[in-house]
């Protein structure tokens, strides 16, 4: 079984993001970038099926700028056999993104696809279950629990009332939750063997994929500072605020 696992490059979940002077977008000059977490936790899962014999071969994608093969060498580094960078200079959405997936994955004809289910600068959702839709291949999302048996894999859904767990036949698509898994850490030894692993790259236009959107970010704002809070001598006053004050009760 191939496992095909897309990442994303992003700033590092410790890092304040800052917004740009002219508020057209977020400002990169000297931000740490890092593997998405929810990619991380994707690699770790096919990874797992590789150390478990059911996965043959587990191979990275990522859809960015030349930079992005770092993160590609850090999934690498995590176990990943082979890496695939699409490399695109654009700022790409999601449909565009899933479009150019497709076509790696009809190219790579991999029986299961793991991603994350979000990135964590965009926060969109949606390239997973586009991607599902433009391959036509079964999908399950929010996986907290992924088991494969034979031709299907059974993954366990995290939902708002609770777990689903659903049967679907591969090929698959499964994009992941927090609590699949813990990521392992990059030991040294496989960090200087990921240098050595092959990184393909290839552009939209080899791929025959138009990455054109239809929609434009006009304008990037912070959020508006929160204001402080008070503290009242007694529940009566609390009560009394929220009454006439705050107007929530």
């Amino acid at each position: 079984m191939k496992v095909l696992v897309p990442v994303k490059r992003v700033v590092d979940y410790n890092v304040k993001v800052r917004v740009k002077a002219d508020n057209s977008g977020v400002d990169l000059s000297n931000v740490k970038m890092a593997l998405n977490p929810f990619c991380e936790i994707a690699v770790e899962e096919a990874v797992r099926l590789k150390e478990k014999g059911i996965a043959t071969e587990v191979v990275v994608v990522s859809v960015g700028a030349n930079a992005a093969q770092e993160q590609l060498r850090t999934a690498l580094a995590l176990g990943a056999d082979r890496a695939v960078l699409i490399e695109s200079n654009d700022e790409l959405g999601s449909l565009a993104v899933a479009k150019l997936l497709k076509a790696v994955v009809d190219k790579e004809q991999p029986q299961l696809v793991i991603t994350g289910k979000q990135a964590i600068d965009s926060d969109n959702n949606q390239t997973g279950q586009m991607l599902a839709a433009l391959t036509g291949f079964a999908q399950g999302t929010f996986a907290s629990k992924v088991e494969v048996a034979g031709d299907k894999v059974n993954v366990t859904r995290e939902i708002d009332g609770g777990l689903q767990t659903v049967s679907l036949k591969l090929p698959a698509i499964v994009t992941t939750d927090l609590r699949l898994n813990e990521p392992r850490y990059a030991s040294l030894p496989n960090i200087m063997k990921a240098k050595k692993k092959p990184l393909e790259t290839v552009t939209p236009d080899a791929l025959g994929v138009s990455t054109a959107s239809t929609v434009k970010t006009l304008k990037v704002e912070a959020p508006a500072t929160r204001q402080a809070g008070i503290k009242v001598k007694s529940v009566a006053e609390l009560v009394e605020k929220l009454k006439n004050e705050a107007k929530v009760i």
